[in-house]
């Protein structure tokens, strides 16, 4: 009696301190991988080579330096320029799939993701052998050279068109019928139902994708790497300090002023997200769109075009990576593939990032999702899940240029006791995790919401451990949110460079840092080659996601579909 009394107290102490060590886990996680490189980073922008104290001597120096200064002012322009047109762009082609009957919705969606599956070098690559000097369309650009503002932001139009594309669909998707019913039986005219019913509706969404773009732009390093020429910007300042000039301490300074819009952007997007209220009701009638054959024409052949310059970008690439030699030898080889010998690391580079897309699909969702479970439906130490949850959602504000140089300062210190980790697989593989852990997070914390508390209540009156109830309950049932994360780290692990293309080695070079090395050695079919085969890996691993996905919901959760 006095056993069976007992045990259920010991079975809730014992839970209480493994939840403990977990929350604290995963607080150390977050702090060893992005908080401590941060402030390291931001001691080094204060400090001269030899680690003394000076104030803010860098950042005057650097405000001192002419073309440094003018880096600041050239990355915001083409960063807002890229903002109004990407956000433009994909504000029509998300109200023709949602607010249109136009044809063939579902294929435009897939040809409009299809930018995301590779590295942002492929399109800088594309552009070079469509506008360059022996490029198709030279012409087109009457004059103009595409190594510069012009080609920056043609690439990072078509990298970050499908992340603003996704913001406003999921936007422009929920609206209530009975306002636009109401506007009709008053006589409204549509241009002022838009102006006063739609756009009202989803300004929270539009603002929301305008800082989302505007940090990817301002941030990337890939397109202005490949196709900037002399047009220096902020994230490409940072590689010529650290690497070209081995100028650490001014690399941090810029890192720093590359952090700041980041930062500004990630707090403005959170204060904004609180004012936004639910757009339907308990109440609403969702509205279906009615046909009316102009409107569905045009907007369909708006979207298609669209796509066109998707397909001409991507089968440029791949186009290039196959003829022998442009222009002058048009015959297909496959020569370009035989990496092994040209600067890169060949086809070793490869197999090191399916080994960290995998390792960090693996790990990284059992990690966030496990976090994310401990933050939404674990009881007590409360103030521990609040600052877990607050620390998972600090990445999204760091850029990735920024990161991958924290992370030689921390990381490269010799009394460090992490310092075993520098050089290694391991680093890259903590590196990208923290770099895409807020989108994970937020994706893991949105399914378990879902989930009734009922089901913890349950298996704690049962005296069941909670990681049973973890394992053979809420892991089962959030497991498409699962696999969507999962893929999600594969794809940005495999695509990735700006975050990592400080920290490999010989060793452990990557695929995506391998496109830049090659493109740098002047092997630029070669190069075109390597971002091929990086986007063909991601585009296989979604449509198995995408398979594995479909006889998942279709069998082992039958239970969600409706009898």
């Amino acid at each position: 009696m006095i056993a069976s009394t007992l045990m259920p107290a010991r079975l809730r102490s014992s839970e209480a301190l493994i939840r403990l060590a977990a929350l604290l886990l995963g607080l150390a996680l977050l702090v060893v991988g992005l908080l401590l490189p941060l402030l390291t980073m931001l001691v080094k922008s204060v400090q001269d080579r030899n680690g003394d104290f000076i104030g803010l001597t860098n950042f005057i120096h650097y405000f001192q330096v002419p073309a440094l200064v003018n880096s600041i002012q050239q990355s915001l322009f083409v960063a807002l320029l890229s903002t109004m047109l990407v956000v433009s762009l994909a504000f029509l082609c998300a109200y023709g799939i949602t607010r249109t009957c136009m044809p063939g919705k579902r294929v435009f969606r897939v040809l409009a993701i299809l930018p995301i599956l590779a590295p942002s070098l492929l399109p800088a690559i594309s552009l070079v052998y469509l506008f360059g000097n022996q490029g198709w369309f030279r012409e087109a650009l009457m004059g103009q050279s595409i190594y510069g503002p012009i080609g920056i932001v043609m690439g990072m139009s078509f990298w970050i068109f499908p992340h603003a594309l996704m913001i406003l669909t999921t936007a422009l998707a929920n609206s209530d019928a009975r306002l636009y019913e109401a506007a009709e039986a008053l006589g409204t005219p549509k241009w002022r139902s838009f102006l006063t019913i739609t756009l009202p509706g989803v300004r929270y969404g539009l603002i929301s994708c305008t800082f989302v773009v505007f940090t990817l732009a301002i941030t990337d390093f890939g397109v202005p790497k490949i196709i900037g020429g002399q047009y220096s910007v902020l994230a490409t300042d940072v590689y010529r300090q650290v690497v070209g000039q081995q100028n650490f301490q001014m690399g941090a300074v810029v890192s720093v002023i590359l952090l700041l819009p980041a930062v500004l952007s990630f707090i403005v997007d959170r204060l904004i997200q609180r004012r936004q209220v639910a757009q339907l009701s308990a109440r609403a009638v969702p509205w279906q769109p009615t046909p009316a054959p102009l409107r569905d024409g045009l907007f369909a052949i708006f979207c298609y075009s669209v796509a066109g310059v998707i397909l001409l970008v991507i089968g440029t690439a791949v186009y290039a990576s196959l003829v022998q030699f442009w222009p002058y030898k048009l015959s297909l080889t496959l020569d370009h593939y035989g990496f092994d010998g040209l600067a890169g690391g060949g086809w070793s580079a490869w197999f090191n990032s399916l080994k960290l897309a995998f390792s960090v699909a693996l790990i990284g969702t059992l990690v966030v999702f496990f976090n994310a479970w401990l933050i939404e439906k674990s009881d007590g130490f409360a103030p521990l899940r609040q600052g877990l949850h607050f620390m998972a959602m600090l990445p999204m504000a760091v850029p990735g240029m920024v990161l991958g140089l924290a992370y030689i300062f921390f990381f490269n210190q010799a009394g460090n006791p992490f310092n075993w980790l520098y050089g290694t697989l391991a680093i890259l593989v903590l590196n990208t995790l923290i770099h895409f852990y807020t989108v994970c997070h937020l994706t893991s914390v949105t399914a378990l919401k879902q989930l009734d508390p009922e089901f913890e209540a349950v298996g704690a009156s049962l005296k069941v451990p909670f990681w049973i109830t973890f394992r053979r309950i809420t892991l089962p049932v959030s497991l498409p949110a699962v696999l969507d994360i999962s893929v999600y780290l594969f794809v940005n692990a495999m695509t990735t460079v700006s975050a990592v293309v400080f920290l490999y080695n010989s060793d452990t070079r990557l695929a995506s840092v391998a496109v830049l090395h090659l493109d740098e050695a002047g092997y630029f079919a070669s190069a075109a080659a390597m971002a091929v085969l990086i986007f063909l890996t991601s585009l296989v691993v979604k449509l198995l996601h995408a398979a594995l996905t479909h006889v998942l919901l279709t069998k082992a959760q039958r239970w969600r579909q409706a009898t």
